[in-house]
């Protein structure tokens, strides 16, 4: 990019990317998994699911935390010549890289209803869960700080928006961009 500019993908948007297919790939899933009764029964993977469910949401939500706040605490504004991306763009681009593992999500969780009926189709709706609140985790931030966060698209491209090879956040004000705090459309 000219003038050492680079492209910008929202943070929040990031995370809050694959919530949606793997929350309706799991609900969808639990749904089609209590039709069969199982080897356990429907009221056993119905009560296993629960707990799976929370589980995963709160696993989802907690994980990395604390690498979130950090690289928050330390970002940088971004330079006049850096591009933001948006919105549609940086959906679009996480979830076809994250494709191989999205899309096995219904199947998988069907065809273990088996065995235990929706219990991993509502493990998969709390993985989703768990990310849409990290991501509206994210949105009270950037509206406490009043400011959003940003990360370049080529650091993301390797890795999740708090993954190892991300080293800063960039800034910008509330108003930039597509996307509302929390990663969701601008209304």
């Amino acid at each position: 990019m000219a003038r050492g500019g680079q492209a910008l993908a929202r943070v929040a948007v990031a995370v809050r990317a694959t919530a949606a297919p793997l929350w309706w790939s799991g609900i969808l899933g639990a749904a089609v998994g209590t039709l069969p009764p199982g080897l356990v029964g429907r009221r056993v993977g119905l009560l296993a699911g629960a707990a799976l469910f929370l589980v995963a949401a709160a696993a989802a939500f907690l994980a990395r935390r604390g690498r979130y706040a950090g690289l928050a605490a330390g970002a940088v504004r971004a330079a006049r010549a850096d591009i933001l991306q948006d919105r549609a763009v940086t959906v679009r681009n996480r979830r076809r890289a994250r494709r191989w593992w999205l899309l096995p999500a219904f199947p998988v969780a069907v065809a273990s209803s088996f065995a235990v009926p929706a219990a991993v189709g509502l493990l998969v709706a709390g993985l989703g869960a768990g990310l849409w609140l990290k991501a509206l985790w994210i949105g009270r931030r950037e509206v406490a700080d009043d400011r959003l966060l940003w990360v370049g698209v080529d650091r993301l491209a390797r890795g999740g928006p708090a993954g190892r090879h991300v080293t800063v956040y960039r800034t910008t004000g509330i108003a930039a961009g597509d996307a509302a705090p929390g990663g969701a459309r601008r209304r």
